[in-house]
């Protein structure tokens, strides 16, 4: 009764709102013709939609979320706009400061509790990087040099959260799109994502999109696959679905997953496109796997970021550390037939040992190919990229490869005799160290069977 009550108040509210209006603009309305009383109605029509707007939110914030009376003013934290003392200097790769460059959920150690939660991630990154961005050599306040888009949108410092982000503008027409053509059939995407103030209130129609598509332009294009996930908080949304195949929609849908806590902390979104098969995961978990998402033989040429249904006033939604590699294809029947494979999919903190836990679906394909064939002895060797001192990245790549073993041994009960480790820090670069792409090839680790 109290629900039925408070929208009945609130229709004898409009209907006040909508006679007073009507009483006082009488007059006017009839001098004013029949075009001006148009534009006029459609003034009145709009109050009291938002009105209605408003009250249907109180409501369904009743129902949904029951016992969240009481002040209704939002907490939304502001990200520090400003530049940082040394915004002004270009920050150093991951290799050689200690900041995360490549991003990570919030847990990121060595410690097996931590690292096993991964465990059964099965995400393999791409081995050849073709775009890498953390921002690291943009100023605070740019739009960054290697996208393009077409609603604005400029570089942030977040309080809390390393390097620099990527602030998004809503718009159902609105695209920001990383500088990459030809995209090849099997690749990855990664990418880092922080939302300001998300609450009970965030649109049921606040969603992120990502679309690989056949241009990269502003065009929608005739052929592309579209996966968006949403920000809402008051319901269960999900994710959409949605594919174009030769300028006609193939399908839609709608799936239903409770994603409301993850996507109110920072979190990693992790794509593989596989031919037409195309995946995503949020963090460890795999929310979409669709076989023919993408339109078969039309060359990919594009990807494109989409934002909608975020209120620009309240809330904000920021992306870094993004990440497109060719590749991702299974790892174990190239370690078994080659009998040597070489990732920079294993990703550790800047400057440190410490493996971030999305990397654990390289680990464990490694894992895999010992347990089919016990009679393989593996080596892990480590390398870093050129930045920072010799020695010092040296004795970092043997630590790394140390701790790959250890995730290998604690996590997966792989005998320790079977495995060795060694570091070759920067002496054998297969990228160019001047830049970020080079660089993200440098870091790397081999494994080799003995």
């Amino acid at each position: 009764m109290k629900f039925n009550l408070s929208f009945f108040k609130s229709a004898l509210t409009l209907a006040a709102i909508f006679l007073l209006a009507s009483n006082a603009n009488a007059q006017f309305l009839k001098k004013l013709g029949k075009a001006a009383e148009r534009a006029a109605e459609r003034t009145v029509e709009r109050r009291v939609e938002q009105e209605t707007a408003e009250k249907t939110d109180q409501a369904l914030d009743s129902i949904f979320e029951p016992g969240a009376k009481g002040s209704n003013k939002r907490q939304n934290p502001v990200p520090n706009t400003s530049p940082s003392p040394d915004s002004q200097d270009h920050q150093t790769d991951q290799d050689s400061k200690s900041k995360q460059t490549n991003g990570s959920p919030p847990s990121s150690s060595n410690d097996p509790e931590s690292l096993s939660v991964y465990s059964k991630f099965d995400f393999v990154p791409g081995d050849a990087p073709l775009f890498v961005d953390d921002f690291s050599h943009e100023f605070v306040g740019d739009f960054p040099s290697r996208w393009n888009t077409n609603a604005g949108g400029d570089l942030v410092n977040i309080e809390g959260h390393e390097n620099k982000w990527l602030k998004l503008l809503p718009g159902s027409r609105s695209f920001y799109i990383p500088d990459i053509t030809n995209l090849p059939d099997e690749f990855t995407l990664e990418f880092d994502v922080v939302g300001s103030g998300i609450d009970k209130k965030t649109s049921s129609h606040s969603y992120l999109g990502i679309t690989v598509v056949d241009n990269n332009t502003f065009e929608k294009g005739q052929n592309w696959g579209k996966v968006e996930y949403s920000f809402c908080q008051f319901i269960e949304r999900g994710f959409v679905i949605e594919n174009n195949i030769s300028g006609k929609r193939g399908f839609y849908n709608e799936t239903q997953a409770d994603v409301r806590s993850t996507v109110k902390q920072k979190h990693r979104v992790s794509i593989a496109v596989n031919g037409q098969r195309f995946r995503l995961w949020l963090n460890e978990s795999k929310y979409v796997d669709v076989p023919r998402l993408l339109p078969q033989g039309i060359k990919m040429q594009g990807i494109k970021f989409m934002l909608r249904g975020i209120d620009t006033d309240k809330e904000s939604i920021y992306i870094s550390n993004i990440k497109i590699a060719k590749g991702g294809v299974d790892l174990r029947r190239k370690l078994l037939a080659d009998g040597k494979i070489s990732t920079n999919g294993i990703l550790f903190d800047s400057g440190s040992a410490n493996i971030q836990p999305q990397s654990m679906g390289i680990i464990r394909q490694i894992y895999q190919v010992l347990q089919q064939d016990d009679s393989i002895n593996l080596k892990i060797v480590g390398h870093t990229d050129g930045d920072g001192d010799d020695g010092a990245n040296m004795a970092l790549s043997e630590k790394r490869a140390e701790a790959v073993k250890d995730a290998l041994v604690n996590i997966y009960n792989v005998s320790s005799k079977k495995l060795s480790v060694a570091g070759k820090g920067e002496s054998e670069p297969v990228g160019d160290n001047n830049t970020p792409d080079g660089k993200a090839l440098n870091r790397r680790v081999e494994f080799i069977k003995q």
